[in-house]
């Protein structure tokens, strides 16, 4: 048995599980947005950081690396039990057609696994919907948990899609509007503002945080 996941987020700069092959491409019909709370990353419940989810609109792409793990049943549990404990904010497992630049008509993989999350506050706890730029970069720039700070998340993405050779417009926008919220204006893929900063903030804002309730067990790896 063989699977593949499609990492769209950190899994694109740091996979984190052992693996047997690497393709960048994309998979059709979704977009990233930063519309998922995490509380156990790179955020807390009191303060959540927002980390990207996709949601579904047709005629939209998104870009990203997809994975294989193969090797035997020990690896690929070893692999599938460590994405579940990472990914354990969404709360859907879809599968998808994976395409390359060279075929945007011909998948190159077919069931490809895509970690995902319901788009509905009642139903998801971890959803936190749409916000205007300024406050989702507001709360970017000052949401920090175990495994570091939201705003590294989002320099790290923006840099390694860039490194794909496959930027992402909105990360850049949302990336450069964290960065006058830091006062450090733009420097987009400027090797000095991908990794920590710390730089005094102007203002953290208002920041949302979850209701209480019964949330799963922390697990110190990236997401």
């Amino acid at each position: 048995m063989v699977f593949w996941v499609f990492g769209y987020g950190s899994l694109v700069w740091n996979p984190g599980f052992e693996y047997d092959e690497k393709i960048v491409g994309f998979i059709k019909d979704y977009r990233r947005v930063f519309d998922l709370a995490c509380i156990d990353h790179r955020g807390t419940p009191e303060n959540p950081a927002r980390t990207c989810t996709l949601e579904h609109i047709e005629g939209t792409i998104c870009w990203g690396a997809a994975f294989c793990v193969r090797g035997g049943p020990e690896k690929e549990r070893l692999a599938m039990e460590y994405l579940e404990r990472r990914e354990c904010e969404y709360d859907q497992k879809t599968l998808v057609d994976f395409y390359k630049e060279e075929d945007p008509q011909q998948p190159a993989v077919t069931g490809v696994i895509v970690f995902t999350s319901t788009p509905d506050i009642v139903s998801n706890k971890y959803y936190l919907g749409p916000a205007p730029l300024e406050e989702m970069a507001r709360q970017i720039a000052t949401a920090s948990g175990p495994c570091g700070n939201n705003r590294d998340y989002l320099f790290k993405l923006e840099k390694a899609l860039f490194d794909i050779g496959h930027a992402d417009d909105m990360v850049i926008e949302l990336a450069n509007e964290v960065r006058k919220v830091l006062g450090v204006g733009k420097g987009i893929f400027k090797e000095k503002l991908v990794g920590s900063l710390h730089i005094p903030l102007k203002s953290q804002g208002h920041i949302p945080s979850l209701q209480p309730g019964r949330l799963p067990e922390a697990v110190a790896a990236d997401s």
